[in-house]
C-alpha cells in the first residue's frame, strides 16, 4: 500500500512539473539548491549510489535509494529511471513519510 502512494506521489510529481530525472540534469538542480529529495533506484550500481550519497550530503539534500529502475520509470511515465529529485516540499514530505513507512528503503539520510 504505501509503495503504492509513493509511486502515485512520484507520478504526481512528474505531471506537476516538480520532478527532474537524469544524471545531468539531477546534478544541476543538486547544485541550485533546487532539490528537495533526491531518490536513486535501489538497484542502480553502487558507484551511482555513492556519487549522489557523496554529492546530496555535500549539499545537505535529503537523499533516498529505494525502488527499483522499473517502478520508478512506470511511475512518471517514462522508460526505466535510476534517479530523481523532486523540488517541491511538499512532493518531497509526502515520498519521504510513505517511504519510511516502508521497508523498501535502503537508507535514507
Amino acid at each position: 500500500m504505501t509503495m503504492n502512494k509513493t509511486l502515485s506521489l512520484l507520478g504526481m510529481a512528474m505531471r506537476a512539473g516538480k520532478l527532474v530525472t537524469g544524471d545531468e540534469t539531477v546534478l544541476k538542480t543538486i547544485r541550485q539548491g533546487n532539490a528537495k529529495i533526491v531518490i536513486v533506484a535501489a538497484d542502480a550500481s553502487d558507484n551511482t549510489k555513492k556519487k549522489y550519497r557523496d554529492k546530496c550530503s555535500s549539499y545537505n539534500v535529503k537523499h533516498i535509494e529505494a525502488l527499483d529502475r522499473d517502478s520508478i520509470g512506470r511511475a512518471i511515465g517514462k522508460a526505466e529511471r535510476v534517479l530523481v529529485a523532486v523540488t517541491d516540499g511538499g512532493f518531497a514530505a509526502g515520498i519521504e513519510r510513505s517511504l519510511i513507512q516502508s521497508s523498501e528503503v535502503e537508507s535514507i539520510d
